[in-house]
């Protein structure tokens, strides 16, 4: 430091000769031109380098007012998003639900129309084996009234004569009659 000093000391000590030189004296002009060109550079350039500055400043400021308004409506979107997500959810809960319940009503629907159906089938089938029961009985009484009839006959025809034989047809036809007016 004592050189800087010294060397400002130094020109007031200068030959005012009218002679134009140069010095050489790195460690004295050094500082000098130094704080000329620092000078210079402030002066002249301290406008550019705050329009550059300023330029700069208004790009970074755009930069997050941008980056603001994306992140506002990112944050919308997935504020809409979730409420949708929600409702969906929802729904589909509602619809499980539904589904389940659904799913039991057809079953037990299913069950007691299936118990409806075989009561009716059960009932069919008794219905169909007392007609054919009857039917049965019916045929055999028929068939044994048949052979009665015939066996009767055949003993009336062996033992009675014609005379007899006649009478006991002609009763035999009056009680037909009758029985058939009973059953008319």
């Amino acid at each position: 430091m004592k050189n800087v000093t010294d060397s400002f000391v130094s020109l007031g000590h200068w030959p005012s000769a009218g002679s134009f030189g140069f010095n050489t004296d790195i460690l004295a002009t050094n500082p000098i031109n130094l704080s000329v060109v620092l000078g210079v550079l402030i002066f002249f350039g301290k406008g550019v380098l705050s329009d550059l500055l300023d330029n700069r400043k208004q790009r970074i400021l755009s930069t997050i007012r941008n980056s603001e308004e994306l992140r506002e409506g990112a944050i919308e979107k997935l504020e809409k998003a979730k409420a949708r997500l929600r409702k969906v959810q929802m729904e589909a809960d509602e619809f499980r639900v539904n589904g389940y319940s659904e799913i039991e009503r057809e079953k037990f629907n299913l069950i007691n129309s299936t118990y409806q159906n075989l009561e009716r089938l059960e009932n069919y089938k008794n219905e169909t084996i007392q007609f054919e029961q009857q039917r049965a009985i019916n045929q055999v009484r028929q068939r044994v009234f048949q052979q009665a009839l015939e066996g009767a006959l055949g003993t009336l025809n062996s033992c009675l004569n014609n005379e007899l034989h006649l009478r006991t047809i002609s009763a035999n036809i009056g009680m037909f009659g009758a029985m058939k007016e009973i059953t008319d």
